[in-house]
């Protein structure tokens, strides 16, 4: 589980995120929604510790993360936006190595790889080095490295950006099936069709802060709209960034 309270990180001036609260269930997905800019990678970032907020708590399964950060690494798998990989290496070792910062070896290791290879569909290029990858390939590997520990929490920062629509699809069916297996799902979008598709619980934020939240009814039935884009639209005020 993931709880947020009036989490706040300034730069400068900038104000990314500006007090904002929310929680992510397990056996749920829960989707950060808004418009480019909005701070949702920002509210990603310090979730997986890579920012330090400047007020504000963030916990993950009771774990502080300004205080335990290596406890909330280990709990987390997190796929970031772009994420890249090493080209050089090929898909398992890249993989392999992951697995092997977080304490794995031998066949617990081996045995986990390959059932993250089925259920990516990756038994065809597990073995090919990975430069020259396309961009749904990539991704497959960066996510079978978040997940090779088996975290309770995974956070997914616009997992689908550049994915064709193939490997968008499976990679809905990959997002399902960590919520049937009772994982804490956390991702950010921009996509109104990612999220109507996939999410229990709706966080939209706009300019830092929480404009609205709830499952896709409460929101449709919060704002009086009949559809969730036109619920989303009328929580931010503005239909700058929608797609």
């Amino acid at each position: 589980m993931i709880e947020v309270s009036n989490l706040r990180k300034y730069f400068g001036s900038v104000k990314a995120v500006d007090g904002v609260s929310f929680r992510a269930e397990d056996g749920k997905i829960t989707g950060l929604l808004g418009p480019n800019g909005a701070g949702k990678s920002t509210t990603l970032r310090i979730l997986y510790t890579a920012f330090k907020p400047d007020a504000g708590t963030a916990l993950i399964d009771n774990l502080d993360v300004t205080i335990d950060k290596l406890g909330v690494r280990s709990s987390i798998g997190v796929l970031t936006h772009g994420a890249g990989i090493y080209e050089r290496l090929t898909a398992y070792e890249n993989i392999r190595y992951f697995g092997e910062l977080h304490g794995m070896s031998g066949k617990e290791l081996k045995m986990r790889i390959g059932q993250l290879a089925e259920l990516l569909e990756m038994n065809d290029f597990i073995d090919r080095r990975s430069k020259g990858f396309s961009q749904g390939q990539k991704t497959k590997v960066a996510l079978a490295r978040a997940l090779v520990h088996n975290p309770k929490n995974v956070l997914l920062d616009e997992p689908t950006n550049g994915l064709d629509i193939m490997a968008t699809r499976g990679l809905r069916e990959v997002i399902q099936r960590l919520k049937d297996a009772g994982h804490c799902v956390l991702f950010s979008s921009h996509v109104m069709q990612e999220v109507a598709a996939l999410c229990d619980e709706i966080v939209i934020i706009a300019n830092g802060t929480v404009a609205a939240s709830g499952s896709p009814e409460q929101l449709r039935a919060d704002t009086g709209q009949t559809n969730l884009e036109d619920a989303f639209v009328k929580a931010i005020g503005s239909e700058e960034g929608l797609i």
